[in-house]
């Protein structure tokens, strides 16, 4: 999961990028860069670090031109801690490329030995971006054979990209001396929003971005998101072009994106992601009916930020006070996305505290967005005891996440996920509690789906059934002995 976002525009955009990417920063804290195109030339910045850590005065002034791209990384392959991971990625040939990226690749093996043995070109990362970059850069210089490149061969390179490619990505590429390219994965697993300025002055001007909140906050208008399989080109001179790529194109977006990752305030794929998580509240109750009774509950509280929406839906569902008993310090990053588990740990208490007068001789139902590895929950079950509740259920808004999750969220272990192989009595021993409950599998369905016109989601960590068809037992294996989150 990163945050991308580009622009062709009449005005200089490095400002309007920055911003942007401030906007998307809860997808990514690990590093940051921008790339910005003057007529032919490129300029690019990108550091280690949050957005408003990253760029001073200079490195802004610094990043000329009317073109632009800009992301946020959220580690899901090699490591966090290298600047060089950062992305864009930059080749010089052909024509000069600088490509962003948010997804997965799942088959980086085959993809590095066929870049080195048969397309002789060299990558310096273990970045899947990179590799897709250089698949781009391959077949954009087989389909333009020394000629001038026009869209038709931009697609044709996309139309070999799909064939070449494995898993998730939403990227977006600045082609030298021509414009703006971005495509989508044939599943349309991630993310990606077309914006059109409302101003007539700027009638030409185009941004794409992982959430609708970064058009509205631009004041541009959505036109669609991107098809799966689809590649839009725009020109340098703000004319665009778009094209059906994939042979066999169909929509599963992520699950996890409506549960944890988008802002509430986003539209993605034509569904609120508001109104969604407010419908899972509701079906969360439902579900908690079932197994505990509301006489034995004083109040529901959220933990905060994403869960939030479920818990008032929890809390209106079941006839239950809705209290905020956690405050949260909002200097302190997501807690998922943190790089390691002790990482996680440590930060919890530095963000979130527990306020003893709403916890002090109460039964607590707690819900949370939900349970991925339980480092998290166990400290926010414990942190609920001492401050004095007398009970605390705890309830997850999502289904067990029991599969490791290989498009673009950092889930590559099975033994990392406290809910595989193990049973909800079992996972609430180990969370200290007495009282579990989970969203069901078909009720998340339902919550995201059932105002769409869209037949299915990917919920491979949930279900472990992989959308794209390509993820064998034995990637999983490698990917647990190769990776650690």
């Amino acid at each position: 999961m990163c945050g991308i976002f580009g622009i062709v525009s009449n005005n200089p955009v490095n400002q309007q990028i920055y911003d942007s990417l401030l906007l998307l920063q809860h997808r990514g804290q690990d590093s940051t860069g921008i790339a910005t195109m003057e007529d032919s030339v490129f300029h690019m910045h990108k550091s280690k670090g949050q957005v408003r850590e990253a760029y001073r005065t200079r490195d802004m002034r610094a990043l000329n031109g009317n073109i632009g791209i800009g992301h946020v990384r959220y580690t899901t392959r090699g490591a966090a801690d290298r600047q060089e991971e950062a992305q864009p990625f930059y080749v010089n040939a052909p024509y000069g490329i600088i490509l962003i990226h948010n997804g997965n690749l799942t088959n980086t093996r085959e993809l590095a030995t066929d870049l080195f043995s048969i397309d002789r070109r060299h990558t310096n990362t273990s970045s899947d971006t990179e590799m897709l970059l250089n698949v781009l850069a391959t077949e954009l210089q087989s389909k333009a054979c020394n000629k001038e490149l026009n869209p038709e061969d931009i697609f044709e390179a996309i139309e070999s990209l799909h064939l070449r490619v494995q898993g998730s990505y939403a990227a977006i590429a600045l082609i030298a001396g021509h414009g703006l390219l971005a495509f989508r994965d044939p599943f349309g697993i991630r993310p990606l929003i077309l914006g059109k300025s409302k101003s007539l002055k700027n009638h030409n001007d185009w941004i794409l971005a992982s959430e609708s909140l970064v058009l509205e906050n631009n004041d541009y208008e959505i036109v669609r998101d991107v098809e799966p399989g689809e590649a839009i080109f725009i020109h340098k001179s703000g004319k665009i072009f778009s094209k059906q790529c994939s042979k066999n194109p169909q929509l599963f977006p992520c699950s996890f994106e409506y549960v944890y990752l988008a802002r509430p305030d986003s539209i993605m794929n034509g569904i609120s992601v508001y109104e969604a998580r407010l419908k899972m509240g509701e079906k969360l109750a439902s579900t908690i009916s079932k197994s505990i009774s509301s006489g034995d509950i004083d109040v529901v509280m959220p933990i905060p930020d994403s869960s939030r929406p479920a818990a008032m839906q929890v809390a209106r569902s079941l006839g239950i006070e809705y209290r905020e008993g956690f405050f949260k310090n909002r200097y302190v990053g997501r807690t998922f996305i943190m790089p390691g588990q002790l990482e996680r740990k440590k930060s919890v208490r530095q963000k979130l505290n527990a306020m003893c007068s709403e916890f002090k001789g109460k039964n607590v139902l707690l819900v949370d967005d939900s349970i991925v590895r339980g480092t998290t929950s166990k400290e926010i079950i414990q942190m609920a005891k001492v401050a004095g509740a007398n009970n605390v259920i705890f309830t997850s808004a999502a289904p067990p996440v029991r599969y490791p999750h290989v498009y673009g969220i950092n889930m590559p272990s099975r033994r990392e996920l406290i809910a595989h192989n193990k049973s909800i009595e079992a996972i609430a021993r180990e969370l200290s509690i007495t009282s579990l409950v989970y969203q069901e599998i078909d009720d998340l369905k339902y919550s995201i789906l059932c105002k769409s016109d869209i037949k299915d989601l990917d919920m491979s960590c949930f279900t472990g059934n992989y959308v794209t068809g390509t993820v064998s037992g034995e990637y999983l294996e490698w990917i647990e002995s190769s990776q650690s989150s």
